[in-house]
């Protein structure tokens, strides 16, 4: 199939999106690359997310619905049912510049090694406000160490991305046991099997809003910890050691932060007990300065 005819399958799943909807899937519909299928995937709403996805007059758009799953449900739900060449992925509550997909499609297509891509993001607020930008990862190494040991590199998370249908098929569906950070979890292991490039354009606006799951501390730390472990395997076998051994400490320490600065002292000096027993080397003085600030209640860097 020639370049310019390639079918991209966008997933958008949708779960009470009613506010969000409308500007995502218009953000859809007003790009310049124009041979693509939108898959809503209507996740149990109870609000008017599957009337407004249905008010929409173009064959393009396929709605499906089902009782509620879960994120990573609704989108392996949209895996499942994909023709596409290459699968782009769209949270209902986030929107793209016209541009995204013709830019994404085009890098793919010069680059055979790269087998997903993301793009620089804008993080605003509900009513459009910035709150700040989404970079390009700095790869020094590999995207794979990148991923270990900064989370959050790929910019823009599970909106920004777009990868190619063989690739997903390679790494799998999505984990429906992760309440969080599926989307961290599928690019370790796209990032296993390829390649990975950024595009410098910011063509991806993310939407934060006040109930958003990332905000849930307690979930993004348990899940964190479980994606770190669940993909030790991933990493070659000296990386193994002491570079997973100090990415999880990483994570320990951080979290320890977010929870002494909570209030949650206790919690946060157990991690950071526990940070200095995997790491001792790498990240002793680090633990021991941050234990010190969290038992004297000193301010936190």
């Amino acid at each position: 199939m020639p370049h310019s005819q390639s079918l991209i399958s966008i997933i958008i799943p949708a779960y009470n999106a009613e506010t969000y909807i409308k500007k995502a899937l218009d953000s859809v519909l007003t790009q310049s690359y124009r041979h693509f299928e939108v898959l809503v995937i209507n996740d149990g709403s109870t609000d008017n997310t599957e009337t407004i996805a249905r008010s929409y007059d173009d064959t393009r758009i396929r709605l499906i619905s089902q009782p509620n799953g879960g994120l990573s449900n609704a989108r392996n739900t949209g895996i499942r049912s994909a023709k596409g060449d290459y699968l782009a992925f769209l949270d209902a509550d986030d929107y793209w510049m016209p541009e995204k997909l013709a830019l994404q499609l085009e890098l793919l297509n010069h680059h055979p090694e790269i087998g997903f891509c993301s793009t620089r993001t804008r993080v605003e607020t509900p009513t459009g406000e910035f709150i700040n930008d989404w970079p390009c990862p700095n790869i020094n190494t590999s995207t794979l160490h990148t991923i270990f040991a900064q989370n959050a590199a790929i910019a823009g998370s599970g909106s920004s991305v777009m990868a190619r249908k063989k690739l997903q098929q390679q790494a799998g569906f999505f984990d429906e046991s992760l309440a969080s950070l599926e989307d961290i979890d599928m690019w370790m292991r796209y990032a296993a099997l390829a390649e990975y490039a950024c595009l410098p354009e910011t063509v991806t606006v993310i939407t934060k809003r006040p109930d958003s799951m990332s905000r849930n501390l307690k979930t993004m730390r348990d899940n964190a910890i479980k994606v770190l472990r669940k993909n030790r395997s991933l990493l070659d076998q000296s990386a193994q050691k002491s570079f997973w051994r100090s990415c999880y400490a990483s994570m320990l320490t951080d979290y320890a932060k977010w929870e002494a600065r909570s209030g949650d002292n206790v919690q946060a000096i157990l991690h950071l007990l526990e940070a200095f027993i995997y790491a001792p080397l790498h990240k002793g003085r680090l633990c021991l300065g941050l234990l010190f600030a969290v038992m004297f209640k000193r301010p936190l860097t």
